[in-house]
């Protein structure tokens, strides 16, 4: 979910994503494939490789570990599929798995269990926009062809950025 959250990432792309398309050393990730019928990511956008913020690179090197433990419980029934997002027992994780988890995650924050993995994406579109990047740069972040989708579908409006409208009046207004 962290990496969802910090990278945009679809979640059909992280559950189809391997250990080596991720480097922590360089703290970058590429992006090619997705757990669709296909296996291929949903556009050509999609295809990119992305900088990996630093708590994200914390929280992959703690996964990696906790992975390991994984596989030496799971021992002779391990299904190695290089998959940094698996089962117990090395799986693919499908959609259900991760909604599953996903709202176990969001319950136990007091968020309830409406939320689903997708609005993870919102919110990194949210807050880059909230934050000033152009929505062309956030568009190329999150594999989007150009920024239609960017603006209407993914960006929500952060309280802050509603007042700013009522602070701009009240300084012309002076």
């Amino acid at each position: 979910m962290v990496l969802s959250l910090m990278t945009g990432h679809r979640t059909e792309g992280l559950r189809a994503l391997q250990w080596n398309e991720v480097d922590l050393d360089a703290g970058a990730v590429a992006v090619y494939r997705a757990a669709r019928v296909t296996g291929d990511a949903k556009t050509r956008q999609s295809r990119r490789v992305l900088g990996l913020p630093q708590p994200t690179v914390q929280a992959l090197r703690e996964h990696h570990k906790l992975q390991a433990a994984d596989r030496l419980k799971a021992g002779s029934l391990w299904q190695d599929h290089g998959l940094v997002f698996a089962s117990s027992i090395g799986t693919p994780l499908d959609r259900r798995n991760v909604l599953r988890e996903f709202r176990k995650i969001t319950e136990a924050a007091g968020l309830g269990t409406d939320w689903v993995p997708r609005e993870l994406r919102h919110t990194f579109v949210s807050l880059h926009s909230s934050d000033g990047m152009p929505l062309e740069d956030i568009a190329d972040l999150v594999g989007h062809k150009g920024t239609l989708t960017t603006e209407t579908v993914y960006r929500k409006l952060i309280v802050p950025e509603l007042r700013r409208g009522a602070e701009v009046m009240d300084r012309l207004f002076r």
